[in-house]
């Protein structure tokens, strides 16, 4: 269960925009039943983020950047592997835009990712080179945060990544799994449950 909010706990909502609801381009089952519980634990904190991916059109994560490649299959970047997508949440475009129902007028800062061509990014903290930050860490040290708390879409990737690396910056972390929910590609909700578990996340299960 998700203990009461404290002064320095931050909610980090992470990408809840329409490509990754139902009859988005990259639809994340059961993402449109997120909206309302998020929207209502999020009344509960002081300090909220939302995240949200931004990609210009032609991202290089996109399979139809390839010649001959298919959505969800997997090639080499400079910076390691990368999954292909659909194209989705190209900036300025209604797949981009957060869900019309979320509703989280207190939000603090809105952490926009992907927007850098030659790069995806599924952390709200870092790009996916692991070294080129968002600024999202210097803003949470700058209020004086002690524990982030992570939802949204999806849970095997831009909300477990997003875990991984407040871990490692040293935040305390909890990942609420009944407001977030999996693409599961090839076995990627397993393995990040077990890395989240390595890293000393706590993962909220109800």
């Amino acid at each position: 269960m998700l203990p009461t909010p404290g002064p320095r706990d931050v909610l980090v909502v992470v990408d809840m925009q329409n490509d990754f609801c139902e009859g988005g381009a990259l639809a994340v089952s059961g993402g449109n039943a997120l909206v309302a519980p998020i929207n209502a634990v999020a009344a509960r904190f002081d300090t909220v983020v939302l995240t949200q991916d931004w990609h210009p059109a032609g991202h290089s994560s996109f399979a139809s950047s390839h010649a001959g490649r298919d959505p969800f299959t997997t090639i080499e970047m400079p910076y390691g592997p990368q999954i292909l997508w659909p194209d989705h949440c190209i900036w300025d475009t209604h797949g981009a835009a957060f869900h019309r129902d979320l509703h989280i007028p207190h939000t603090r800062l809105v952490v926009r990712k992907g927007w850098d061509h030659p790069v995806d990014s599924y952390s709200a903290f870092f790009e996916n080179d692991g070294v080129t930050p968002t600024g999202l860490a210097g803003a949470l040290r700058e209020w004086d945060a002690e524990r982030v708390i992570l939802c949204g879409l999806a849970l095997d990737f831009c909300v477990g990544w997003s875990a991984l690396d407040a871990r490692r910056l040293g935040f305390s972390v909890m990942l609420v799994e009944p407001l977030s929910a999996a693409i599961d590609v090839d076995g990627s909700l397993a393995a990040i449950r077990t890395a989240c578990d390595d890293a000393g996340v706590v993962r909220i299960l109800e």
